[in-house]
């Protein structure tokens, strides 16, 4: 198993996209997604879960529609773990 796939089937999707998403465009989120967990964008929760991210300020959108780390953004506790090789 990759350890993008790991982390999409074991990390929740919320932990998941404060990572991935300021590096990552949503379409190649949700691509990871069908990959590996299909059922998160079944039942919509990687969208739900996007906004509502937006909306907590713990990421936000540039001008030209690009996912940053909002105000409130924290590093997800597998990163700061070193759970999959990741720093």
């Amino acid at each position: 198993m990759s350890q993008i796939e790991n982390i999409i089937k074991n990390e929740s999707v919320e932990d998941v996209l404060l990572h991935f998403a300021p590096r990552t465009s949503y379409p190649g989120i949700d691509r990871m997604y069908v990959n590996y967990k299909f059922q998160v964008i079944e039942n919509g929760e990687l969208l739900s879960t996007y906004h509502r991210l937006v909306e907590e300020g713990k990421l936000t959108k540039d001008d030209k529609g690009h996912t940053l780390k909002g105000p409130n953004w924290k590093v997800p506790v597998f990163v700061t773990e070193k759970k999959y090789g990741i720093e």
